[in-house]
């Protein structure tokens, strides 16, 4: 499990990477042979690693995840004015390979096109606001008989955060199901409603600017049809707050919020506010720790992949947090990446240590390129519109290959729509 943490905390991250830091790294001293064994030379050939992923169970895997996070963990943060820790809740779609274990798994996108060749992962976290540490992922396909949608997933999260922490979702999780369940596991929430939906918990009537009043929400049939475990006179008490705001451009706008938190309109737009820091965090996740893409090739080893490269993001997080308690700072100044290039370049030195007074000196050397590892204020600098530059391609997409008998339905129904 190490090998597989430190493949994500590698920049190449390979089999063969994992397999020489066992021969030649700090690992290597807690090898040894057996009893009356006489100690033989490695092979550098990552067959047997390989192997060992395969037959490492799931449930190990999740248990370790888990007590990982407990121990990054031990002394939760709160936001000022919040006596409490908060979650914030988002999920993500991640590539699979193209191998037929996976595609039955998780199916790839359809449209009117075709069928895409990459199956697809849906992946919902639940990220702390103040120390950005992950809570082990629950996962699901995107598409088939079989998809499962955030708010599934989340229900999944909501049981296993820890005793009662606070719960914040975007509009996406802004339903009745998230706010009776968050009920039901005694955890406080925060959720931005649609306009629509706000009126309907309004009682029909739309809610103006400056509402801040108590309401009784109440599942409609589609709540019903989509969640059939509710209870049929299920209900939430919360209360339904509509701030006034302007966006980037200016113009003003209304936010609507239902909530079960004790705090101020204002103080809740305010908290609202650090629901952005579950992007840059998913965004840390995908890139750093390369989870945009997963290269394991069967339904078993995505899993462990998932669960594991979330762990090693959260090593990467505690240390994190460790240099801004000793730097007096907020731990989300730092930039993910440059901590993760810090923690790479000190940790063989760390292992090489052999008195505590070498240690000192290391830890006071690796607080000083902390320090110099902020990110910059881009508090006032204007948002830049979202495109991108196309990137050329001279080469012809390729196709999914279709059955014959399925490609002469397809020009029968061309011809019958003509």
């Amino acid at each position: 499990m190490w090998l597989m943490i430190f493949q994500r905390l590698d920049p190449k991250g390979t089999l063969a990477v994992a397999v020489r830091e066992m021969l030649l790294g700090p690992t290597r001293a807690l090898l040894r042979e057996a009893d009356g064994e006489e100690e033989n030379e490695l092979s550098a050939n990552s067959s047997a690693y390989s192997q060992a992923r395969s037959k490492l169970p799931l449930e190990v895997v999740e248990k370790v995840s888990d007590l990982i996070f407990e121990s990054v963990w031990a002394e939760p943060k709160t936001l000022a004015g919040l006596n409490i820790p908060l979650f914030l809740l988002d999920g993500s779609a991640i590539l699979l390979q193209h191998t037929p274990d996976l595609v039955a798994s998780y199916p790839p996108q359809r449209n009117q096109h075709g069928v895409s060749h990459w199956p697809v992962m849906r992946a919902l976290v639940a990220h702390d606001v103040v120390t950005g540490l992950a809570m082990r992922p629950s996962w699901g396909p995107v598409n088939g008989e079989g998809a499962l949608s955030e708010q599934a997933l989340a229900k999944d999260v909501l049981s296993r955060l820890p005793a009662g922490c606070g719960a914040m979702g975007d509009r996406n999780f802004g339903v009745f199901s998230m706010a009776y369940y968050s009920q039901q596991h005694d955890h406080p929430c925060l959720l931005r409603l649609t306009e629509a939906r706000a009126t309907k918990v309004n009682g029909g009537c739309h809610p103006s600017a400056g509402t801040d009043r108590a309401v009784r929400w109440i599942p409609t049939r589609h709540d019903h049809s989509g969640n059939p475990e509710l209870p049929h006179q299920a209900s939430v008490e919360g209360r339904l707050v509509v701030c006034k705001v302007t966006d980037a451009n200016g113009k003003p706008q209304k936010l609507y919020f239902f909530t079960t938190l004790d705090l101020t309109p204002d103080k809740l737009l305010e908290v609202y506010g650090y629901r952005w820091n579950i992007e840059t965090d998913l965004r840390s996740l995908k890139r750093e720790v390369r989870l945009h893409m997963l290269e394991a090739r069967s339904k078993a080893m995505v899993e462990k992949e998932l669960v594991l490269a979330v762990a090693a993001y959260n090593l990467t997080r505690a240390a994190m947090n460790q240099a801004a308690s000793a730097l007096g700072l907020d731990p989300r100044r730092f930039s993910f990446s440059l901590a993760q290039d810090t923690l790479n370049a000190f940790l063989p030195a760390f292992a090489n240590a052999r008195t505590h007074q070498e240690r000192q000196q290391l830890t006071q050397r690796m607080l000083r390129i902390f320090e110099q590892s902020l990110l910059p204020d881009r508090s006032n600098r204007p948002a830049t519109p979202r495109e991108i530059w196309p990137r050329p391609c001279p080469y012809p997409k390729r196709k999914v290959s279709l059955k014959r008998g399925t490609a002469e339905k397809f020009k029968i129904i061309k011809k019958a729509g003509a």
